[in-house]
């Protein structure tokens, strides 16, 4: 399964990386959220985890244009944040997010959470 990852924090980009790569998981993964969408367009995925503060593109954004796009809008997204407030979590799920995790985050929670949006994929 493919996972895209946009995150514009170098440390913790690296992190959900390494993490999903350790976890067996196909990993492309991009400093923003323009950068992200010009990936997702090109190679596709399966599975998002999007920040939400990012240059370019937020993941707000990113997550709108995966949501009316034709290829990928049933595609899962997990919000991966430092966001902590409930309205921030509430704008995500509003604006179509299956998930919100938000940083700092432990290593086996976010494998957990990909693993459950990843059962959701297999069930199609």
């Amino acid at each position: 399964m493919k996972v895209l990852v946009a995150d514009d924090d170098n440390t913790f980009r690296s992190l959900v990386v390494e993490v999903l790569t350790g976890g067996g998981y196909e990993v492309a993964a991009e400093e923003n959220g323009l950068l992200a969408w010009n990936r997702l367009q090109a190679e596709g995925a399966d599975l998002a985890i999007l920040d939400i503060n990012m240059p370019e593109m937020d993941g707000f954004e990113v997550l709108k244009k995966i949501r009316t796009s034709g290829a990928h809008k049933n595609m899962p997204v997990l919000m991966l944040t430092v966001r902590v407030f409930a309205e921030d979590q509430i704008q995500g799920y509003e604006t179509g997010a299956d998930d919100y995790l938000t940083k700092p985050f432990d290593n086996d929670v976010l494998l957990a959470r990909v693993k459950v949006l990843e059962r959701r994929i297999l069930k199609k």
